[in-house]
Parts: structure tokens; sequence; C-alpha cells
């Protein structure tokens, strides 16, 4: 064993044994529980950043601990390879999306295995692959049969970046969620998904994955999903059959709508001022807002604009005729594109009444208040008791909406209704790299599927003309196909899929990646899924995990999978940052992890990434704690090289039948009692943060041990640095192969089982109690690990310093936690 810690070289050999043995190769079968990891696979765009790095690094650390501890650990490695991205940067480049992408992937597949990540390479997929796109064309095909893929015209997100069409959950504020970039409108056919059709099981589910699921995560699909419950209200035109439906979540204020709201975009809008003296100012207004970005237009604190009409609806409850206005602040994607306003209850409705001259009538009073229509300038939004209401004055906002949402269903003038914000999943992209849609248009026969047995429809990877927004449209040798149904000559679909279709089933197929006559294979998939741990970033919350779950709903209807959840636990782990930015070429701030890996060593950006920072948070890039790591890495080498000597021999496979010196006696209780912190930090907390400063301490403790020779100590000095290599092995694997080598561990650590700690050896013989008044730390005590409750809370209020705090005070009750803390409430 050198005097110098050599990682360049100890990296290199234990990667190529790892490689050469197949140390992670899982096969369907095996001993022990099922394990599986999975971090969300990358984009291959060249290069892995850090936030690569502290999301594998994360999910390393779980696999090889799981592993110790005697489960089948499946942890799979692959890439999400279509996309606009790869598209756009091979146009650039002048080169094929194809080549570009597969150079990446051979580039980035060598920078995670020189960090040492213990994937099963065997497991390996490309979404780029036919082999794998072809079971996106099958699922497609299975949809397409059960009228989940549906086709129509519509009004679609363009964003003109990306030349292409996106669906809702890409587009943040009227931005492209990639660019930035303003999106626009544009009336095309295009292929949906109906995932309205499981919004209320999409719901439903989050409550099983709550504890399991960051609260962030749930919170956030569930507002997107935005389930409301309310009453349709059929409002009668005058002088008309036409009736406008409006829904809403406050029917009980229904005797409050003085006005009517159209979406600028409703198809009644202007056939309505059609021959009235606001026909010409209806026209202009309603041109003026489809020029103006919606989501501006709607946009918290943008000024209410809107004209009348020219006709009036009749409030069904009062009888009375009330104004229809076009406004901005309506559209027609929520609810019917129609609202009723009832300006003393709604800010926005209040606030354009004010602004028009409108009436406010109020007919909801708080409890005890009494509220003036004439001086209202903020709505009362909160329940109450009905006022100006008819037979339902008095009662109270829930018996209220009850009552009422009873009575228009009995005479047709409503019905309860629960409507979502979600819209059904737009697939459809007008760009090359991606999955060939399986459809062909054929003037005798309408839409047709391509067969099963003709896939996958192939995306050509000939040199042909890319630029365009659909370069397929271009290119007859792909669009000119036979009809498989009459023989005639057809049109192949030239969008390809949103590559969210790609990752919203590829943890399926990691269970079975070499099959041919399935998407997967059922036995693989009873084996594995749902994935037990999954790591990725919280930026996918509504995009890939709401997809992901519709998918996996819609493969179980397909009886192809059994549950409807895929992911057991999530966890999402906090952004890289420096200089208070986040890390990222547009802010200048990049760390090549290749760098680092070269000057420090892949253990060290290992142990640093999980040291700086608890999983779930920030993590500050810091080089002056890359090189803290370093030499703690190094510390601990030296250690092992000035005692190996000492260290060399049998291993503590057995308890020592001997005697221990009060020091050898103090080490063993610091190495199990490490053994216990650092199990509990990984298995209970993922706090690896504070896993690493345990080992880090018992490495002092080790090395201010002064082995006087006899058994006992040489025995206690063994168990602690043997322990010490195991405990770090899943943080920084090569080092502990090393030492574990050096050391005469007779095979590699991934087979080695995790260690065990002696409950009795690791008690502690007394224990710190934080004694507390009135919830304020004012002193702590000593007190012994077996002292009862009753004894503490004797010790604790006999104390000096508490009797200070407490006073000529009235003791009002004394609050034992036993080994942790006494509060007395005075």
């Amino acid at each position: 064993m050198s005097d110098r810690y050599d990682f360049h070289a100890i990296e290199a050999k234990w990667q190529r044994i790892w490689q050469e043995q197949g140390a992670f190769v899982v096969s369907g079968e095996g001993r022990g529980p099922k394990f599986y990891l999975l971090e969300m696979y990358p984009y291959p765009s060249g290069r892995i950043h850090m936030g690569h790095v502290r999301n594998y690094t994360i999910g390393d650390v779980v696999a090889r601990y799981k592993a110790m501890k005697g489960y089948q650990v499946l942890h799979p490695m692959g890439w999400d390879a279509f996309g606009l991205p790869a598209e756009n940067a091979a146009l650039a480049r002048g080169v094929h999306p194809a080549r570009w992408t597969q150079e990446n992937i051979g580039f980035m597949r060598q920078q995670l295995r020189r960090l040492g990540f213990s994937y099963d390479w065997t497991r390996e997929i490309a979404t780029c692959e036919p082999d794998y796109y072809r079971w996106n064309q099958w699922i497609f095909l299975q949809m397409y049969r059960r009228e989940i893929a549906y086709r129509r015209k519509t009004r679609l997100h363009w964003c003109p970046d990306c030349k292409t069409t996106l669906a809702n959950e890409q587009v943040e504020g009227g931005l492209c969620w990639r660019h930035g970039t303003q999106v626009e409108e544009k009336e095309m056919d295009a292929w949906f998904l109906r995932i309205t059709d499981y919004a209320e099981e999409l719901l439903a589910g989050l409550d099983t994955l709550a504890g399991t699921w960051p609260e962030r995560v749930l919170t956030m699909q569930r507002n997107w999903i935005g389930k409301s419950v309310g009453v349709e209200i059929v409002f009668p035109i005058v002088g008309d059959t036409e009736r406008l439906s409006a829904f809403t979540t406050r029917h009980d204020t229904v005797y409050g709508a003085t006005f009517m709201v159209l979406a600028p975009e409703h198809p009644l809008a202007r056939r309505l001022a059609a021959g009235t003296p606001q026909e010409e100012e209806v026209r202009r207004f309603c041109e003026e807002m489809s020029r103006q970005d919606k989501y501006q237009r709607t946009a918290e604190g943008q000024e209410k604009t809107g004209v009348f009409s020219g006709r009036h609806a009749v409030n069904p409850m009062t009888g009375k005729e009330i104004p229809i206005w076009i406004a901005n602040f309506v559209l027609m994607e929520y609810g019917t594109g129609v609202i009723q306003a009832v300006p003393a209850h709604d800010q926005r409705d209040l606030e354009f009444a004010r602004k028009y001259d409108l009436p406010v009538r109020v007919v909801v009073q708080p409890p005890g208040g009494s509220l003036d229509e004439a001086t209202l300038e903020e709505a009362y939004v909160d329940e109450g008791v009905n006022t100006h209401s008819g037979s339902f004055d008095g009662m109270p906002t829930p018996r209220a909406k009850e009552a009422i949402a009873d009575f228009m269903e009995e005479r047709g003038i409503g019905r309860r209704k629960t409507q979502y914000r979600l819209r059904d999943w737009g697939i459809s992209r007008q760009r090359y790299w991606g999955t060939p849609i399986p459809i062909l248009y054929c003037k005798a026969c309408g839409t047709v599927p391509v067969p099963e047995e003709d896939l996958p429809v192939i995306l050509p990877t000939e040199e042909f003309e890319f630029g365009g927004p659909s370069p397929l449209t271009t290119y007859a040798p792909f669009y000119r196909a036979d009809c498989p149904a009459c023989g005639k000559e057809a049109r192949r679909e030239t969008d390809t899929m949103d590559t969210f279709f790609d990752s919203s089933w590829y943890f399926c197929r990691f269970t079975s990646p070499k099959e041919s006559r399935a998407p997967f294979e059922a036995s693989a998939i009873q084996r594995w899924m749902p994935v037990d741990h999954y790591i990725g970033g919280i930026e996918h919350a509504v995009l890939h995990l709401l997809y992901s779950r519709f998918f996996s709903m819609v493969l179980r209807d397909l009886g192809l999978i059994p549950q409807a959840e895929p992911f057991h636990e999530l966890l999402t782990q906090g952004m890289v940052i420096k200089d208070g930015l986040k890390m990222s070429k547009s802010h200048g701030n990049v760390v090549d992890p290749d760098d680092m890996v070269k000057k420090f060593g892949a253990d060290t950006v290992r142990l640093f990434i999980l040291f700086a920072s608890p999983p779930e948070r920030e993590l500050e890039w810091n080089e002056a704690g890359v090189e803290g790591s370093h030499r703690f890495l190094n510390r601990l080498w030296r250690l092992v090289h000035q005692r190996r000597e000492a260290l060399q021999g049998d291993t503590p496979a057995a308890p020592f039948a001997g005697d221990f010196s009060p020091a050898a006696g103090e080490l063993r209780k610091r190495t199990h009692q490490t053994i216990r912190r650092v199990t509990d930090d990984i298995e209970q907390r993922l706090h690896f943060n504070t896993a690493i400063a345990a080992t880090m301490e018992l490495t002092n403790a080790v090395s201010a041990f002064e082995d006087d020779g006899s058994p006992g100590s040489r025995w206690a000095l063994r168990e602690a640095v043997h322990h010490l290599v195991l405990l770090l092995s899943p943080f920084a694997p090569h080092l502990a192969e090393e030492v574990w080598e050096v050391l005469g561990g007779q095979k590699s650590l991934v087979s080695c089982p995790w260690p065990e700690y002696d409950a009795e050896v690791a008690a502690e013989e007394t224990l710190t109690i934080v004694l507390q008044v009135n919830g304020k730390v004012r002193g702590r005590i000593q007190v012994a690990a077996t002292a009862e409750a009753d004894q503490i809370r004797s010790l604790a209020l006999g104390d000096e310093r508490i009797k200070g705090w407490i006073g000529e005070k009235e003791i009002r009750r004394v609050v034992v936690v036993p080994g942790k803390l006494v509060n007395v409430v005075v």
C-alpha cells in the first residue's frame, strides 16, 4: 500500500473490476426482496452537469446501501434521446440529429462510468432507437382503439423558437417552458390524449402518495388538476333561442349576478352583437383580444377591459334582465367561456363593475356585519348569511348552496357539475426528431391506423432538408404510403410525438429492455414495479410526473400492469447553485464535473456533493468544501497506511472474548453509535450530510486512539476501521474498495453486508436533557440513560437555573420527553 492516495489509479482499477465482474447486473430472479431505484434519465445534451452528478450520486448511495442490506437492487440507466434540443443543436452544427445524439450518449456514458455509479448497463435504453419507439407507437394504437387518443382541430400554443406546438403544461405564464419565448396561438389539426378522463383518479391517487411524495409536488398536481364543484346555471338570452351556460362554485350568490361576461373567443360573442349599435365595437374588441396573449390579459394586476354586446340575458332566479358584456379577463379554456358576474362577492367583477358603472348587489352578509353595496371597495368572498335572496334569505352559505342547487335542478335552471382545470394532453409536434405517429390518411378510407405487424414506422435517418416547421412534410419517401385497408395511395401523419410520451413509461421498459414481443414482460413487471424510490427535479412535478401517473393508469386499464401509481417514494433534489445563482451556462457559473474528477477524483466529488447539503435543499458549490472532502479522504488513507500492520489480520467477524481497556471500550461504543447513526440517517431521513459527518467523527476517534498492543485494543481498532470502511462505501466506493482489499477483505464490498450495531455497546451511560421554560431553552442536565420520567422531572425542577426562571410563577404542567427534554409550562 502506497503512502500516497492515488485516486486516478484506484478509481480506474475498481471501475474496471466492477465492469468485468458484472457487479451491478441484476437478474429477474434472486435472493432477497426487490428494490427498484431509479433516477430520472437524462437528455443526452453532450455533457453531464453538476445537477446530474448530484441526482445520480444520491441515487447511487441508496442503491449501494440497499444492496448491502440484502435487497436485490434494480438500478438502470438510459437516455431520453428524442426531442427538439437535439434537433436544433444538430442543425446548428450541420450534423444529423441521430449522429449528434449517439455521439453525446457515448460521451456521457463514459462520464457516468467515471463517477463509479452502480448501474446495470445491460439494461441501457435510448428512446430514439426503433426497438424502443416501436412500443411508443404500439401503446398509441391501443389508446387510439379505445378513443383515448384522438385528433381534432383546435387552437394550440405555438412557440416561434421551437417552431412547434406545446401542451398546456409546457406553457408557463404565456411563455415556452424551454425558451421563455412568448407563445402564439395557431389553429390546426392535432392529436390529443384524454388525460381528463382520468382527472378524478389522478386527484384521488395523490392522497395515497401522502407521506412518500413531497407535499409541494402533491400540491402542485392538485392545483394543476384544479377540481371545482359547483353548478352550471342556464341564463336565457332576451329575444333569442340561444342560452348562456355559466359554471360557478358560488351559486349561492346567483341573486347578486348583475351582468354576464363572455370570453372574446366565445362563438356567440360576435353573433349576439350582430345588428346592434355595438356590432362594430365588439368586432374591433374581439380582434384586438385575439392578438393579445391570453395569459397576460388575465394576469393579476392587468387592467380589466370590456365592451357591451348590445344584448341582455335573464337572471333565472330574479327574472331580471342583465347586460351581456365581453371582457378580456374571461377565457374559453376555463369553464364554458361565460361567467355570471357577482361584483359584491368577486373582486375582479367588482373592479369591472365600478369601471363601467354596473350594478352591485350584496346577497351575502358577513356574520354580525352589514355591507353597503354603494360604498363597497373590496368584495366579500367568504361565507356568511344570504340576504336579498328570496326564500333563501337567512340561510348560512353551506345550507344556501345545497338548497339553491336543489331548486335549480328541480326547475331545470341549472345542474350540479364537477369540472377540472386539467385539459387533454396535446402530443402533436411539427418537428423531425421524435416518434412518428402511426396513422395514415386515405381519401377513400379516412384515418387509418398502421397495422401492428407493420410497426415500427421508422423515422428516416437519411440526410434531407430539416429546415422549416415540419421537416417530414417535405420528404416524400416518408409520407407516401399505401393504405393498409384499400391499397390506394395514402399519406402518413408527419407530426411526431411529444417526447414526454417516451418518458411516461420508460421505467416499465427497464424491467425487461430486450423484450421483443411486447413493451415489457408481465413477469418482470410483477417482479419490479412499482419503482420503490424515484429521484429527480421539482421542475417535472406537473409535466413528467403527472403524465407518468396517467400512463400507468392507462396501462393498468389495458391489463398490462397491475398498479395505478408508478412511483412509491419520490425525492426531489435541490438545485446546485454558485455565486447565488443556479449553475447554468446562461449565468456563466458552470463547474465542469470532468475537471473536478481529474483534479480531485470521483470519490471526492461524490462526497462533497452529499456532504454540503441535505438532498432536498439547494447545494451551494464551494471549491473550498471540495478540497475539505479531499483532505478527509487523504487523512483516512494515511490513517490506514500508518496503522496497516495493526489493522491486518483476522477481521472482527465474531465478538472478542477478552477484556477491553477503558479506551478500547470507548472506541467500541463510538463505532457502534456511528453504525446506528449512519444507518438511521440513510434509512429514515436520507440525510447523507450528517451520515458523512458521523464517519468523519469516527475517523477522528480512530486517529486519536492509542493502541496499547493488547488483544482487546487491537480488536477494537480493527472493528472500528473495518466498519468505518463499510459505512463509507456507498459514499466513496473506490477508496473503500481499495482499503478493504488492503485490510484483507476477500470479496468486493459490493457483496458485503451492511454492518449491524450492538445496542448494548452503543447505549449511552448518561444522556443530555434539554431544559425549557415555556418552550425556551434555559439549561441542560446530565441524567442516567436508564432514568425514568419521574426522576427526570424531579431533577429538572430541582435545577437552580430552572428555579430562577420559574420564580414565583405557577407551574401549570411539566412535559417530559424521555431522553430528550423537559418543558416546564408556567
